[in-house]
């Protein structure tokens, strides 16, 4: 409590986070406002879970919501170097995040998963194995679900399994985890970020106040980032014996191994690992296989929102004829490797969204380019291309702001399209 009463704190951004944060507060007696760029219309579903006697400023802000307030939280989204967050740190406002708080409040032991790709899978994979030892297992982070709204339910016993992303490490104060896992690095968010030193910098703040750092040495530059971790280095990718990863993919096994070395870490043996990846059935949205019809998989990569991501997807199915379904929001990728996995394993593309005429004259090599005005009329056409044996796609490798709300509505419409056309 400040002396004039009660803290007043701004959220900036009315989402997922935004909702967790202004429940939190409230419920801790602070005053709270909240402020986002859209206007009230495209935000029902997040007001309706807001707690009641917030302010709200919706449609628009400029730096007089700063006035009076004590503290702001900015949801993933909001820069972290933005003109209204700077304004905050010129007047001498603390800058935090939802994550950010819930660290410095969570009794539990901490393992954060970063990563540019295989992030949710190796998380929830995690999740699993842990879950198959002694402790109680929370996950959460950027995986979907917010873990302010059950800080109070952690207890030391507790493993807490965070999915951690470049926007919410940029946001944490001083990191401290038990376990700090990167899987990966490849250029991405340069939009927000700017260049890729930055991005790798933000990735590496998970492992330098960490007591155990997990990295994949297959990986160049997450190998360099050995020498900036302060506790033990654990290479996974050395980590024996080879877990019985169910899911397809290189990839898939290298989250898996991943995984195994934070159970091992954990005090686990090595059958009880086993045991917990063998039975594990992946991650929405994510190689998600929807169904098999007349010898035609049907895939749901909705989650591939950048190149190296669909590249992954790309690869996990050698041999078969793959018909691919991709296009989306974004702008600036190096497309190289893309089309080259792309020419190299599949049989067909049908692109989409925005990003489909650059695709398209990409792809000019490719002796079959399809397109396709909506999901629903991919979704169609690849119908009539497939046959048996065939896997048809959807890993769309640029994001999906330009047709749908984010990965998870593509993803969904996908499905539900693919099971109303064959599941009847």
């Amino acid at each position: 409590m400040s002396s004039r009463g009660p803290l007043k704190a701004l959220i900036v951004g009315a989402a997922r986070s935004g909702v967790a944060l202004a429940i939190h507060l409230t419920a801790e007696g602070q005053s709270v406002r909240v402020v986002d760029r859209k206007p009230p219309a495209d935000l029902q579903s997040t007001l309706a879970q807001m707690p009641r006697g917030i302010e709200l400023r919706l449609g628009g802000y400029d730096e007089s919501v700063l006035d009076g307030i004590d503290v702001v939280y900015a949801s993933p989204g909001v820069p972290w170097d933005s003109e209204l967050l700077n304004a905050a740190r010129a007047r001498g406002i603390s800058v935090s995040s939802e994550i950010d708080l819930f660290l410095k409040l969570c009794r539990g032991t901490v393992v954060g998963i970063t990563g540019t790709n295989g992030k949710t899978t190796t998380t929830a994979l995690t999740g699993a194995v842990l879950s198959a030892g002694d402790r109680p297992v929370i996950v959460g982070g950027n995986i979907g679900d917010t873990v302010l709204d059950r800080v109070h339910e952690i207890t030391p016993e507790h493993w807490v399994v965070l999915e951690l992303s470049s926007f919410q490490l940029e946001s944490l104060e001083k990191p401290h985890l038990h376990v700090a896992v990167i899987l990966n690095i490849t250029p991405d968010h340069l939009d927000r970020h700017g260049t890729l030193e930055r991005y790798v910098d933000l990735k590496a703040r998970a492992i330098e106040d960490s007591d155990f750092a997990v990295l994949n040495g297959r990986d160049a530059a997450v190998r360099a980032l050995a020498t900036r971790a302060r506790g033990e280095v654990v290479w996974f990718d050395q980590h024996q014996p080879l877990p019985p990863m169910p899911l397809p993919g290189k990839h898939n096994m290298e989250n898996a191994l991943a995984a195994a070395a934070v159970g091992r870490i954990a005090g686990l043996s090595d059958e009880t690992i086993n045991n917990a990846i063998r039975s594990f059935k992946g991650v929405e949205h994510r190689l998600e296989l929807v169904g098999e019809w007349a010898g035609v998989r049907w895939y749901n990569d909705s989650k591939a929102t950048n190149p190296d991501a669909g590249r992954v997807a790309l690869n996990a199915f050698p041999g078969a004829p793959v018909i691919l379904i991709a296009g989306g929001y974004g702008s600036g990728f190096d497309l190289r490797e893309w089309v080259a996995d792309v020419l190299a394993n599949t049989e067909a593309v049908i692109l989409i969204g925005a990003s489909a005429d650059a695709l398209a004259a990409e792809l000019h090599a490719h002796p079959k380019v399809l397109r396709a005005a909506t999901l629903e009329e991919a979704v169609s056409i690849a119908a009539g291309l497939a046959r048996q044996g065939s896997v048809v796609l959807l890993s769309p490798a640029y994001k999906s702001f330009d047709m749908f709300n984010d990965f998870e509505d593509r993803g969904n419409q996908f499905k539900e399209l693919v099971r109303q056309r064959f599941a009847a």
